[in-house]
């Protein structure tokens, strides 16, 4: 099943937003704090949304209520993961876990089937991703605990990706679902800082703001366009789609973060490989 031009495009762009929030956190000497503000604004869009737009169908509510819960541990997750290691080193490998995950998911779930060369697209792509996480051979010490958090986070990928494909096809308001799900994920988290940890926000700068802020914008974006996707796409195809945003993150990790890890021979042999799998994918 291949994806229409304007979804492909779509999906890219979300790729590159993902990326760049991610580095946003990543790069932040206040990631916790910098996450809140993150979730906050976008729970204040998707509330500003949700005034104006019609309910999502009943049956919805148990998506958005699931989808929530299995973010929450994503997040925690990411955090810990980026805590012991690189944007460039972990980011590939929670986006590379993720795809073949979806499409079991999507085969159990939703009925979805890929052919055998779209099995093998997704496998190179997937490959290709995984190759740039072990670059520096097998993990050990700090890198390992990255490389246990980060799979735990493309777990939850999966779990969510998967959620929430289903969540906005019984939605029947695609617009609605990323509206509400912004507002159920920040209504705990606000309530929880404000009455637990108030200095997470007064003791903020202003810079911290304007960056939390701006990675909320990014990421609504990001996760909206790829739900709206969702919605006109097979599950397994945009998910393998979406992890370009690896070579993004490659990028960015690269050339703006100055992470020293990373071999750029191997990371280009490897982007090749994401790509062949994608272009493998897409004809599968």
């Amino acid at each position: 099943m291949a994806l229409q031009p304007e979804i492909l495009a779509l999906v890219l762009l979300a790729a590159l937003a993902h990326a760049g929030w991610n580095a946003l956190v990543k790069a932040s000497g206040e990631r916790g704090a910098i996450f809140s503000v993150l979730l906050l604004t976008g729970g204040a869009f998707g509330f500003v949304a949700v005034l104006v737009l019609p309910l999502p169908a009943p049956e919805t509510w148990f998506y958005l209520l699931l989808s929530a819960i299995i973010h929450y541990g994503y997040y925690g997750f990411l955090l810990l993961a980026y805590r012991y290691g690189d944007l460039s080193h972990v980011y590939p490998l929670a986006r590379g876990s993720a795809p073949l995950m979806v499409a079991g998911g999507a085969w159990i779930m939703a009925g979805e089937q890929l052919g055998a060369m779209g099995i093998a697209g997704l496998l190179l792509a997937s490959g290709g991703i995984m190759s740039l996480a072990f670059e520096n051979g097998l993990p050990r010490d700090h890198a390992a605990k990255a490389v246990f958090f980060a799979i735990g986070t493309g777990t939850l990928i999966a779990a969510y990706t998967v959620v929430d494909g289903l969540g906005v096809r019984a939605s029947h308001a695609p617009i609605s679902y990323i509206a509400w799900l912004n507002v159920v994920e920040a209504i705990p988290v606000s309530l929880w800082l404000l009455i637990r940890r108030p200095a997470s926000f007064t003791g903020l700068s202003g810079s911290s703001w304007r960056q939390g802020i701006f990675g909320g914008v990014l990421a609504m974006a990001a996760y909206g366009l790829v739900i709206y996707a969702l919605s006109l796409g097979a599950m397994a195809h945009i998910s393998a789609l979406r992890e370009t945003s690896v070579l993004f993150a490659a990028l960015i990790g690269t050339l703006i973060l100055r992470e020293t890890s990373v071999s750029p021979g191997r990371r280009v042999a490897a982007a090749g490989l994401v790509s062949v799998g994608i272009v493998t994918l897409q004809l599968g």
